[in-house]
């Protein structure tokens, strides 16, 4: 039978740097770990540096090189194409999620494609790779907790007192809506999510003023039938204060409880995916309304986890199209 191998600990890696730096030798430093005097000598070739060897660096480089993003690296055609849906903009999940439902089996997981990118950062020190992840972050961790400011709003219905029906999902024609901000002043976007079939609609505003953004939102939702605009969510911003303008096309209005803006999840999480194409920093001005309109078409054409890997608008087509089928009303006047 061979003999049982395991890897070196970072504790083994510390105490081979302590031993190394002072001078000792291959097999001294082996006789110390109790470990075979090849293995100390393959560790101080492979994971040393041309500044000596370092524990840390030398515990990354071990990792990395463990795992190989066997799939992703075998197969050419599968990682040219998850790369590609990547740089659409599509999360990892969004990318396994999809292949599965387009080839029926599971093709990768998530985390391998994850796995894959850091892997390649560490592996070859680049780390423009982190590009290819909607938030480019260095490593995953938590978001730090944003509060929304509090502030007097007449005729103001708390979320407690919002039908139960649409805390579930299951009921199109319930909306979220905040505002993106921008570095610049004087731009501003209206955006409007749809909780069951996660569609966004974004609307370019001057400022962000309550009138003209209550006026910004009758304009999008009141000519739509009202199977299409039951409730509106908001958080407890000033720009939400002429909400009520809302209520003259029967659309019920509901604030979410002070610092608790992620009662109204489905708009932040859309707006954290679309600072991924439109930055803070962005000059909104520069874009043109083709091209804003366009991001928002790609935004409700990526597919989602919550919808099966469905995207937005083949949900929302297959409501439409339902509602056409089932109404004794024609959708649209003559």
């Amino acid at each position: 039978m061979g003999e049982c191998y395991s890897q070196l600990s970072i504790e083994e890696r510390c105490e081979i740097a302590r031993l190394h730096t002072k001078g000792a030798s291959i097999r001294e430093i082996a006789a110390g770990l109790d470990r075979p005097a090849s293995t100390v000598a393959r560790e101080l070739k492979r994971n040393g540096s041309r500044a000596g060897y370092r524990a840390v660096y030398a515990q990354e480089q071990a990792r990395a090189r463990r795992w190989s993003g066997v799939r992703l690296e075998r197969d050419e055609e599968l990682r040219n194409d998850v790369l590609e849906r990547l740089k659409l903009g599509w999360s990892p999940e969004a990318v396994a999620g999809r292949l599965r439902r387009e080839r029926g089996k599971s093709v990768i997981s998530h985390e391998s494609i994850y796995r894959f990118i850091y892997a390649q950062s560490a592996r070859h020190k680049d780390y423009g790779w982190r590009h290819y992840l909607r938030q480019k972050r260095w490593k995953r961790g938590r978001r730090r907790r944003r509060h929304s400011p509090a502030s007097f709003i007449a005729h103001r219905r708390p979320i407690a007192e919002r039908p139960a029906s649409v805390a579930d999902r299951q009921t199109f024609g319930n909306w979220e809506a905040d505002v993106m901000q921008f570095g610049r002043a004087g731009q501003t976007v209206l955006a409007l999510h749809e909780r069951h079939s996660r569609v966004l609609i974004g609307v370019r505003q001057a400022s962000k003023a309550a009138a003209p953004i209550a006026t910004a939102m009758a304009g999008i939702l009141g000519p739509l039938p009202p199977e299409f605009r039951q409730t509106v969510t908001f958080d407890n911003g000033t720009e939400f204060a002429h909400h009520y303008e809302l209520h003259a096309w029967d659309i019920e209005t509901f604030f979410c409880d002070t610092y608790s803006p992620w009662q109204k999840g489905g708009v932040e999480n859309a707006i954290g995916r679309m600072r991924w194409v439109l930055p803070r920093k962005t000059d909104l001005a520069a874009v043109s309304d083709e091209e804003f309109t366009a991001l928002m078409q790609a935004y409700n054409n990526t597919p989602r986890k919550c919808l099966d890997y469905l995207t937005p608008a083949e949900v929302l087509l297959d409501h439409v199209l339902h509602f056409k089928c089932e109404s004794t009303f024609p959708f649209s006047r003559e």
